[in-house]
């Protein structure tokens, strides 16, 4: 396979200062794309501001022949989202790739979370993601050409300790990837989910003696695909972790059809709701939404009470 390369494109890396934002940034640039370094450079918690590290990311791609630009806008608010985006414009002229992969982290019980540190960590992977895909979604339509790559985890599809606003965050940016998904797809514009692990500064305090070699550098070329004119995929989610690649997926039991339910029925029939024997997946594009719709409308109509395609 011919090598694939993004010249003449211009990507935005958010939190690409640091960690896996960093090799995504360096990956692209490397690549023949022109990126936007976001970062603030602030702790792990989001706190404080330091240019440097964007700074950094940008003095490795310049010094390997690439091209790059340091911004140090905040991904939290709907000013610094446009300030994300329009560095790209002011630079380059364009935004074809939009990668949102900002984080912060503040680690507490659902028994004992403040206000502030749930919504401190929803502005930036939440809120930050619909700022900055705000921003760049209807120049992509536009243009008529965009990938989006947005940043979830594995806390979103299935909770953690000690990280419901992080859990909270994660799964909100699926919803949201899909919408951009569906609304983008008549204009060429894809946005798939990333569902990364790798061991980053955001893994302080964790216990990692025993976990295999997970660095940043294994996720990265995932990303890149996903960021390619060539990307076949849109509205999904793939994970990638410890050299492992896979696709995520919403899925629901083929579930009971009945007329009338009492509570008694529920707990009659429960065990067959659940049944997982054959899963059902309705893909996101070209319309999951109403697919499942259907496929539940099918069942009632059906005079035995179960629909079998």
């Amino acid at each position: 396979m011919p090598e694939l390369r993004f010249d003449d494109r211009v990507a935005v890396v958010t939190g690409g200062g640091r960690g896996l934002g960093r090799s995504y940034a360096l990956l692209l640039a490397s690549r023949g794309a022109r990126v936007v370094v976001n970062d603030p450079g602030g702790s792990v918690a989001g706190e404080g501001a330091d240019a440097g590290p964007a700074e950094q990311v940008v003095t490795e791609i310049a010094a390997a022949g690439g091209q790059a630009v340091a911004c140090t806008e905040s991904v939290a608010t709907a000013e610094g989202g446009r300030g994300i985006v329009h560095t790209a414009l002011d630079h380059y002229g364009r935004v074809d790739i939009l990668v949102h992969n900002a984080g912060n982290v503040r680690r507490s019980s659902l028994k004992t979370m403040s206000h502030d540190d749930f919504d401190a960590v929803v502005d930036v992977h939440l809120r930050g993601a619909f700022n900055v895909v705000r921003a760049a979604f209807p120049l992509m339509c536009e243009a008529g050409y965009g990938r989006m790559v947005l940043t979830s985890s594995i806390g979103g599809l299935y909770g953690n300790h000690d990280v419901a606003n992080y859990a909270v965050a994660k799964a909100g940016v699926i919803g949201l990837s899909n919408v951009a998904a569906l609304e983008g797809a008549g204009d060429g514009v894809k946005s798939n989910v990333i569902i990364p692990g790798a061991v980053t500064r955001m893994a302080e305090g964790l216990d990692i003696s025993a976990y295999p070699p997970m660095g940043p550098e294994l996720v990265a070329p995932v990303v890149g695909w996903l960021c390619h004119e060539t990307c076949s995929i849109t509205g999904e989610m793939i994970v990638a972790i410890a050299g492992r690649v896979a696709k995520a997926v919403v899925a629901e039991t083929p579930g009971v059809y009945r007329p009338s339910w009492s509570i008694e029925d529920v707990a009659g029939q429960i065990e067959t709701i659940r049944d997982t024997a054959a899963p059902l997946v309705f893909p996101v594009v070209p319309n999951g939404h109403n697919e499942h719709i259907a496929y539940s409308f099918a069942m009632a109509q059906s005079r035995e009470g179960v629909f079998h395609g």
